[in-house]
């Protein structure tokens, strides 16, 4: 019925069914048919037809002025989100986790803003998960999958966890042989990952693999990867991390694995925005890059690096 009402309105701004309907590319025909369409749902006549004048009825007059500024916004709303979603150029704003983006992901984000220099990319960082509904957040990076239904949600890769230590203090404590033997040493323990899922997969038999759950008990609670990171690299305690975290200090040899046939949960990457909202174009590219660049990364597609 909306574009009825517009066909009407666009009827009155050109004083005439004929030229409405060149204005909108539609026959004369169709635009009586749907005039009188129209007038049957409302139950009066909205225009005198008369080939030598054009007018309102009183009730036209009334039509048309509760309707004219409705359609106005409505098409200036229209014109105004096409233009969003189509091009490359505006604002941005993007949630994302602080660790990974200063660290393995930094570089994704310096290519994106060299790439796309008309995209004005307003990028909040922070290892708590923000609500991506307050304010005008276009789309977040996210890890672990969202339960929120208001969110779409796209897989982008995915970390493998394992568990580190320093070679200073495995030479003072000695290397844990099973997993009871974690319950000696000292663990530091990231706050959110309370419950340590952990995969048994010795090379070569699969068969005998099998997952177990246990809550170690830790001697230092810590709310921040990286600083677990650091304290695990000062000798004071073995931990579980993400490989991503971890990838150059491991290369390095300040920080090597321990108990190498257990694995950690993988972490998921997503990419998340709200459900109520058109993609813009500026937000499509981001996610498309996103998921490029995460791709090339074997790291960030679970892989654990062979010199580990």
């Amino acid at each position: 019925m909306f574009d009825d009402i517009t066909l009407f309105v666009r009827i009155v701004e050109n004083r005439s069914l004929s030229a409405a309907g060149q204005s909108l590319s539609l026959p004369a025909a169709t635009v009586s048919r749907r005039l009188q369409k129209l007038e049957d749902k409302l139950g009066c006549q909205l225009i005198h037809r008369s080939a030598r004048k054009f007018s309102l009825t009183a009730e036209g007059k009334v039509y048309y002025q509760a309707y004219a500024d409705l359609v106005q916004q409505f098409e200036a709303t229209s014109r105004n989100l096409s233009a969003d979603v189509h091009q490359l150029n505006g604002k941005l704003t993007v949630l994302a986790p602080t660790n990974a983006s200063v660290g393995i992901l930094q570089p994704m984000w310096s290519e994106f803003i060299q790439l796309y220099p008309e995209i004005q990319l307003n990028l909040f960082l922070s290892n708590q998960t923000k609500d991506i509904h307050q304010g005008q957040v276009d789309m977040a990076l996210r890890i672990g999958p969202q339960e929120d239904s208001q969110l779409f949600q796209k897989k982008l890769g995915i970390v493998s966890t394992i568990l580190v230590a320093s070679p200073e203090y495995l030479a003072d404590h000695g290397e844990p042989d099973d997993l009871d033997a974690l319950q000696e040493h000292r663990i530091l323990l990231v706050n959110t990952v309370p419950l340590w899922k952990l995969h048994y997969c010795p090379e070569g038999s699969v068969n005998k693999s099998r997952w177990e759950e246990m809550r170690p008990r830790a001697t230092t609670v810590i709310d921040d990867i990286a600083l677990a990171k650091h304290l695990a690299r000062d000798g004071l305690g073995i931990v579980l991390l993400p490989v991503s975290e971890i990838e150059q200090e491991l290369e390095e040899g300040t920080l090597v694995r321990v108990l190498p046939e257990w694995q950690g949960a993988q972490r998921e990457i997503f990419a998340v925005w709200p459900t109520g909202r058109l993609l813009s174009a500026r937000a499509k590219c981001l996610r498309d890059f996103m998921q490029d660049f995460i791709a090339r990364n074997t790291v960030l597609q679970g892989a654990i690096p062979s010199w580990i």
